[in-house]
């Protein structure tokens, strides 16, 4: 790889930390910006999750010093959400995932309206209350689940959920979500890691980068509360929105870019 080349992805790293902090998405950055470089799909898709677990683990340990989460309270939907990861990676070699890509557009599109028409969103906490006890395993075994099948914009529907199920403020439900993240990322990685799809070294300095990107936007959030998350996330939102309407429906099954990956390897991309 050329040095430029080198140089260009672990930019697009360092920006993806900073976005992935503070509203998810970061995959957006990364995983074109290797494909791009040259790297085969299966080892930019590896790559990526070697890089993320770096950004989310910094991102989580920021928003853990700011007092916005406590990471003991985390450790169970943690342990579903990496688990989860992992069966998703693996089950995504027996079924297609062409629809599903064609569905998430419209469930984003549903998540902006909901934000956008709601000014407060996420501004400040709801009134105390009862959560169901099975709410955020469940979430943990759905959203870690899909975060190991496909990716983007696993961040933003934690967050999403958190909001509305759990009644957290945005930065708050921004600082659970990094240790769920952190966790999913771990799970799938260790599915790509099994299958030698990985380049360690551009990984490790995309790493190093994506970590400075999220400690940065991890501060910059806890400082900024919800009213400097949201537009960030609505942003993030839109973004993901066109990204995959035009990969998907524009480009239809047929030119699939991940048609002809290795069995295991079409999975997590955030």
């Amino acid at each position: 790889m050329e040095p430029w080349t080198w140089i260009a992805c672990v930019a697009a790293a360092g920006a993806a930390g900073w976005v992935d902090a503070i509203a998810g998405g970061g995959g957006l950055l990364t995983v074109p910006a290797l494909l791009a470089a040259g790297v085969p799909p299966h080892e930019a898709l590896g790559t990526n999750k070697l890089q993320a677990v770096a950004g989310s683990g910094i991102a989580a340990v920021q928003y853990a010093r700011a007092g916005l989460v406590k990471p003991g309270g985390c450790l169970p939907g943690m342990l579903l959400a990496g688990t989860a990861a992992a069966g998703g990676a693996l089950a995504v070699q027996a079924v297609e995932p062409v629809l599903l890509r064609k569905l998430i557009p419209l469930l984003l599109l549903l998540v902006t309206l909901w934000t956008a028409l709601r000014p407060r969103f996420g501004l400040h906490p709801r009134p105390q209350r009862r959560v169901p006890s099975g709410f955020e395993p469940l979430a943990a075994v759905l959203l870690g689940f899909y975060d190991g099948f496909f990716g983007p914009g696993t961040g933003t529907f934690w967050a999403a959920a958190l909001v509305t199920g759990a009644g957290l403020d945005l930065a708050r439900a921004t600082a659970r979500t990094k240790f769920m993240n952190f966790a999913s990322n771990a799970g799938a990685l260790a599915v790509f890691a099994a299958g030698g799809a990985l380049h360690v070294p551009l990984g490790l300095s995309m790493g190093l980068a994506q970590a400075c990107g999220a400690r940065l936007g991890a501060s910059m959030a806890a400082r900024g509360g919800p009213r400097f998350i949201r537009p960030v996330f609505l942003a993030v939102v839109v973004a993901l929105i066109v990204r995959l309407i035009a990969e998907t429906w524009q480009s239809g099954p047929a030119s699939d870019t991940h048609a002809d990956l290795p069995d295991g390897i079409r999975a997590a991309r955030s």
